[in-house]
């Protein structure tokens, strides 16, 4: 019996052995190690993962479909990349390393399935990027990515773009941030523009033609004017008029900014502005782009370059997100969710947030009704949302689609369309919310806000000057029927809510 118990034991020991050594194979498939122009590679699994070194150039290419590959990577170059091209899963997990690409990617992904990107706790890594003249290699990118991209760990990542046409982080899929420390900067120029226009010798507009004129001309304006702010519709009446103008997502002819992703390239020219060929933008997504934790930061410099960019909506559920960018802050093509992380998004030349819905786009040929499907949509978090350029820039901009506000804290401050910013209506501002028209800001001058028996229940400290904004503030504390005021240099109001949207001058 003890001899049984014995082989029982050993047995064992071996199963719990081998599982070890297969665990390690499977933690460290590839390990590189990178030694200025020189670099060495471990390999532990080679029967479907090719490897080629070039000089600091590693080239992997794995077949596995079913098994995540596991990569390891540290060291230092000036002059390295890592190239990965793989069937399956992959993770690779950053040591400590400080990676230079003078041409292309320092880290090139041509992923068929989701890359996870892993700071080992406690290092501090960066990857950085000289040049994107390669730009027909899709390499125009500090990290560039063809699928999914899931960037996590308990260190730090600082990605850094210094090269004309560079942008920080680009995946043609869905990009996935939590834990992470990530700093991302990008400062060199846009890569060429060309004019936005219909193109050279171009003789028609859509299929069949632009739809004629109605009979006996376009309807007049309605009796009164048009919606004012906090009406079930947002509608087209020309400047000078209630109602304002249209919001073509901050389209100001004499800037020349960026207009990448809200107006298709025609390629030819009018109104003076232009599309950059390659913007120099700090987190970029095809896809959709999610922050669930951790602590992100993002600096642009050049006209055009966004800071956030996701086509199909941006998520913020977590952490702290700090972005900083001449063009929009952050930008989406679809819808863009706050639900519980603590964001600034800073804007000095265009919208702070903007969101372009196609459902939300502005149509001269149509009545131009808000759309009921939802462009931002704020249930939690802190979101301070600041643009300091003016008018007709905003703090939150959705076109003619709607902003709902559920909960969270939130104080935005922009120029708006004339005084007609986009906003929330009584049905969409579920937690009651003050319209501030003229609202005067002061750089680094508090803004405080008190309850009725002049108890401080905020404080927010805006870094520039606005001599007038349009500015939505929404705090869970406040109360429909109680009374609020909003004091700071050189201004102050009190106001009750009467409704969940009330607009205060």
């Amino acid at each position: 019996m003890g001899m049984m118990k014995r082989k029982r034991l050993s047995l064992i020991t071996l199963i719990w052995l081998a599982n070890m050594m297969s665990g390690i194979c499977r933690a460290e498939d590839i390990t590189i190690r990178y030694n200025g122009s020189q670099v060495k590679v471990t390999q532990a699994k080679k029967d479907s993962v090719s490897v080629t070194i070039d000089g600091a150039i590693v080239n992997v290419e794995s077949l596995y479909e079913s098994h995540k590959l596991t990569l390891l990577v540290k060291g230092s170059s000036d002059d390295g990349q890592l190239n990965l091209k793989t069937k399956g899963k992959a993770k690779v997990t950053l040591d400590n390393l400080n990676l230079t690409s003078q041409e292309g990617a320092p880290l090139y992904l041509k992923n068929k399935k989701k890359v996870e990107i892993v700071a080992a706790k406690g290092t501090e890594n960066t990857l950085a990027i000289t040049a994107c003249n390669d730009t027909a290699n899709h390499k125009a990118a500090t990290i560039w990515a063809k699928d999914k991209l899931l960037l996590s760990g308990k260190g730090t990542l600082n990605i850094i773009a210094t090269g004309d046409g560079c942008r920080g982080i680009k995946s043609k899929k869905d990009i996935t941030i939590e834990d992470l420390t990530l700093n991302v900067t990008t400062s060199g120029n846009n890569l060429g523009e060309k004019p936005f226009g219909p193109p050279e010798g171009f003789q028609g507009g859509p299929e069949g033609g632009f739809p004629e004129m109605p009979e006996g001309g376009f309807p007049d304006m309605p009796k009164g004017g048009f919606p004012m702010p906090g009406d079930s519709t947002r509608r087209f009446g020309p400047p000078g008029f209630p109602g304002g103008r249209p919001d073509f997502g901050g389209m100001r002819p004499e800037m020349g900014d960026s207009i990448e992703g809200d107006f298709p390239d025609f390629g030819g020219g009018f109104g003076g502005k232009h599309k950059y060929v390659a913007p120099t933008k700090g987190i970029a997504s095809k896809g959709k782009i999610a922050i669930n934790s951790g602590n992100v930061s993002v600096r642009t410099s050049t006209a055009g370059a966004e800071g956030i960019e996701g086509k199909e909506g941006v998520v913020f559920n977590g952490g702290n997100v700090d972005v900083l960018s001449p063009d929009d802050a952050v930008n989406a093509g679809d819808c863009i969710e706050f639900n519980g992380a603590n964001v600034i998004a800073r804007s000095t030349g265009n919208d702070a947030v903007d969101s372009n819905p196609k459902s939300g786009f502005f149509s001269p040929f149509g009545n131009n009704e808000q759309s009921s499907e939802p462009a931002i949509i704020i249930r939690g978090g802190t979101v301070y949302a600041w643009s300091q350029v003016g008018s007709p820039e905003e703090g939150l901009d959705c076109d003619f689609a709607a902003i709902v506000i559920e909960g969270g804290k939130v104080f935005s401050v922009g120029g708006g369309m004339g005084e007609m910013p986009s906003v929330p209506t009584s049905g969409t501002a579920n937690q009651p919310t003050a319209l501030l028209i003229g609202l005067g800001i002061e750089k680094d001058e508090p803004i405080n806000i008190y309850d009725a028996n002049n108890k401080l229940l905020d404080t927010v400290t805006i870094p520039f000057s606005l001599r007038r904004s349009a500015s939505l503030v929404s705090n869970p504390v406040f109360k429909l029927g109680k009374t609020y005021t909003v004091k700071t240099k050189g201004y102050e109001r009190t106001f009750t809510f009467k409704e969940n949207l009330t607009t205060v001058r």
